[in-house]
């Protein structure tokens, strides 16, 4: 019986759940429903893998968590700080084959998997600590300096081929000044970055769910898709997952 509770905490916890917490959990599975579904796209297609993949790298790992996971609240999902990193991988060795990106993203999954088991077990992680705090600080800040670069030309509303940060600014600023930018998509997008950010103090409001099902409902209605040109992803490949029941 302790063997399983130690391999297994999520059955244990499962098995001492309070109703009590039930609507508290169902909003808080909204919220992170509606962060990691977007999220979880774009880092894949920021990574240079269909958006698809992205969903099932946000789902399968908060699957697996529950179960085999020792917190409660800690969140599993795909991370900025990988998706440059597999981006440099993926992008010059798939030729522009989606499917061989997804077997190179893949690969590159299990591999990293395994190291990090490997320095679990050898109980390596005190490495880190060599790292001062300024290094571990600009690394991250970088990092979500590209991603944030990379994303300016979906905002507004049109594409760059990549080649660095600082060469991707001037293309943006070049793309922006030539017309190419669709300002319907740009208000969509700068819209819901206001909404989420005012309701930000207020912790018992949902902001960012309720930012993002007001845009996709905003464009939805107006068909701002076929009308005004603003991009959606529109239907994902059925793959694994069963978007309707046949």
């Amino acid at each position: 019986m302790r063997r399983w509770k130690r391999w297994l905490p999520g059955l244990q916890i499962l098995s001492e759940y309070q109703a009590a917490w039930f609507p508290r959990d169902v909003m808080a599975g909204l919220v992170l429903a509606t962060m990691l579904v977007p999220v979880g796209i774009a880092y894949s297609l920021a990574s240079g893998v269909p958006g698809i993949y992205g969903l099932y790298a946000t789902i399968v790992p908060l699957l697996a968590y529950a179960l085999f996971g020792p917190s409660r609240i800690l969140v599993l999902g795909p991370d900025s700080s990988l998706a440059p990193v597999i981006l440099a991988v993926v992008f010059p060795l798939s030729g522009g084959d989606a499917m061989r990106a997804v077997a190179l993203a893949s690969m590159m999954a299990v591999v990293s998997g395994l190291v990090c088991v490997l320095i679990g077990v050898l109980r390596l992680g005190f490495v880190t600590e060599l790292l001062s705090k300024p290094i571990r600080y600009g690394y991250m800040n970088g990092i979500a300096l590209t991603v944030l670069i990379s994303q300016l030309p979906k905002l507004f509303g049109f594409s760059i081929d990549a080649a660095g940060p600082l060469r991707d600014l001037v293309r943006i600023t070049e793309g922006i000044l030539g017309g190419q930018a669709n300002w319907t998509s740009f208000a969509v997008g700068a819209s819901t970055l206001v909404v989420i950010l005012l309701l930000k103090p207020y912790k018992r409001i949902p902001g960012l769910l309720l930012a993002v099902v007001a845009a996709t409902i905003v464009v939805g209605i107006l068909n701002l898709d076929s009308t005004a040109g603003v991009k959606v992803l529109g239907r994902l490949p059925q793959g694994c997952l069963r978007l309707h029941c046949r």
